[in-house]
C-alpha cells in the first residue's frame, strides 16, 4: 500500500481564486481499499482514474462517485474510500467560485455531484481524459492551471466584498458576526446574504469552522500534541472544542486521533510546505 500526494502552487493570475493543484496516487492490491475523513473545506474539483471511490458528506450513506467530482464548500467531514487510483484536484476559493461558476455556493454546500453532467462544471469535463493521458506530473499540473487561467478572459468582474470577507475570516482575532460586519462596513443582514451566496454557509458557522480548523491544523502538523495544546484561543474550554469537533467531523477528537489517516496525514505537512497552510480552509488568498 502506498499513498503519495504532491502539491503544485497555482500561477500568479489564479492566486486570488484557487488555493492549490494536487495529485494523489494510491497504489493498492486489487480489492483493497483505504478510507479517510476529509475535514471541512472550500470547494474542490477532482478528476479520478482507477478504482471508483466511495464518498459521503456528514451522516449521508457512502455512494460511488463520478470520475469528475465537483464538491461545494463543506461544513462537515467528507468520508472518502478508494482503491488503486490517481486523482488530480484543484481547490477553489470563494472568490474563484464566484469567478468561474454561475451558481450560489449554498446550493452546493455539503454536497458533491457529477461535474460532467452539471451545467456549472461541465465545460471542465474534458480535463478528465486529458489528464489520464498525461504521464508527466508537471505537465498535468500545468494543464489544469492553463485551463483555469484561460477561463479568466470571459469571467465576470471580481466582487470586492467576497475578497474582503475572505480576508476578514482569515483574521484570528475575529470573534463574532458583529466584528465581521464592522470590518466589512456592512450590515449583519448584508453579511448574512453574502456569506450564503459566496461562502455557502452563515457567517456564524463560518467563524466556528475557522476556529475549529485553526485547532485541527495544529494537530495535523504535530499529532504528538495534546488536544488542549491545539485549542484556538476563542474556545472557552476543551468541552466546547469537543462539541465543535463532533459537529464538524462526526466523531470525537480522541477517536479521530486514533484513526489511521492514510491520505491526509502526510498530505497536511506537504500542503503546508507548498501553500503555507495545512488545510485549505486556512489558505490565505492573494490579491
Amino acid at each position: 500500500m502506498r499513498v503519495v500526494t504532491r502539491f503544485f502552487p497555482v500561477s500568479e493570475a489564479l492566486r486570488p481564486y484557487c488555493s492549490i493543484i494536487y495529485r494523489t496516487d494510491v497504489d493498492a492490491p486489487a480489492g483493497v481499499r483505504i478510507d479517510d475523513y476529509l475535514h471541512p473545506e472550500w470547494a474542490n474539483l477532482r478528476f479520478i482514474s482507477g478504482t471508483t471511490p466511495l464518498a459521503s458528506v456528514g451522516s449521508d450513506a457512502p455512494s460511488a462517485t463520478a470520475p469528475f467530482i465537483a464538491t461545494g464548500p463543506t461544513s462537515r467531514a467528507t468520508f472518502f474510500s478508494c482503491g488503486a487510483m490517481r486523482a488530480w484536484g484543484i481547490g477553489i476559493l470563494p472568490t474563484g467560485w464566484a469567478k468561474f461558476f454561475d451558481i450560489a455556493a449554498d446550493s452546493m454546500a455539503d454536497r458533491f455531484c457529477d461535474g460532467a453532467t452539471h451545467p456549472a462544471f461541465a465545460a471542465l469535463a474534458p480535463l478528465l481524459d486529458e489528464l489520464a493521458a498525461i504521464a508527466d506530473i508537471e505537465v498535468g499540473a500545468a494543464l489544469i492551471d492553463a485551463r483555469f487561467t484561460a477561463m479568466l478572459a470571459n469571467a465576470p468582474p471580481d466582487d470586492p466584498a467576497i475578497a474582503a470577507a475572505h480576508a476578514a475570516l482569515m483574521d484570528d482575532d475575529l470573534g463574532s458576526v458583529g466584528d465581521l460586519a464592522g470590518k466589512l462596513g456592512m450590515s449583519e443582514r448584508s453579511v448574512e446574504r453574502l456569506s450564503h451566496r459566496a461562502f455557502g454557509f452563515s457567517p456564524k458557522l463560518l467563524l466556528r469552522r475557522q476556529r475549529f480548523l485553526r485547532s485541527l491544523a495544529r494537530f495535523m502538523l504535530d499529532p504528538s500534541m495534546a488536544w488542549i495544546d491545539t485549542l484556538d484561543y476563542h474556545y472557552y474550554d476543551q468541552a466546547q472544542f469537543t462539541r465543535d469537533f463532533k459537529a464538524f467531523m462526526g466523531i470525537g477528537p480522541r477517536d479521530y486521533a486514533a484513526r489511521p489517516k492514510p491520505i491526509l496525514g502526510a498530505a497536511a505537512i506537504a500542503r503546508a510546505a507548498a501553500a503555507g497552510a495545512a488545510v485549505q480552509g486556512l489558505h490565505k488568498p492573494a490579491g
